[in-house]
């Protein structure tokens, strides 16, 4: 940071935003941000969740047809096409703050994007979002929850 130029901050910048960029691919996080020395950076990036497979989406339409109840059961939960599952380990939330309406609640219908719930890790509040339209059919944890990776919270048909 003493060149006369600014290079030598421009790099050490990019390398600090290069190996910030990295962390939050190793962690699974989608946001995080550092100050140092008067140096302020934020790095965010956006979670994609991918939408379940062709076949699995004619199986649900078909299931559509002739309504069952929801098993919340653990096992049969993780295996629903319409399982929106965590995409990192931290604490559920079903409300932006404490006292809030919930984001969503049984029966709420969504659209693909809306945010479902938030997942606060390391911190930092991760909005989740639908990773497809319909209506909630079942929640799968309580709001303040410890979750895991991979863990079924919101089932969408």
């Amino acid at each position: 940071m003493g060149a006369k130029d600014g290079k030598e901050s421009n790099i050490t910048e990019s390398q600090v935003i290069r190996e910030l960029a990295d962390l939050l691919n190793e962690t699974g996080l989608s946001e995080i941000e550092i100050e140092k020395s008067g140096l302020r950076v934020r790095v965010v990036r956006q979670i994609t969740m991918t939408a379940a497979a062709p076949i699995a989406v004619e199986a649900a339409r078909a299931a559509a047809t002739a309504p069952a109840p929801v098993d919340a059961s653990g096992a049969d939960a993780a295996r629903h096409p319409g399982a929106l599952k965590s995409p990192m380990v931290g604490t559920a939330y079903r409300s932006p703050e404490p006292g809030a309406a919930a984001f969503v609640e049984v029966g709420s219908r969504i659209n693909q994007g809306d945010t479902v719930l938030i997942i606060e890790a390391m911190k930092t509040m991760n909005s989740i979002p639908a990773q497809k339209s319909g209506t909630v059919a079942a929640i799968l944890f309580e709001n303040g929850q410890p979750v895991e990776f991979g863990e079924p919270l919101v089932i969408i048909e």
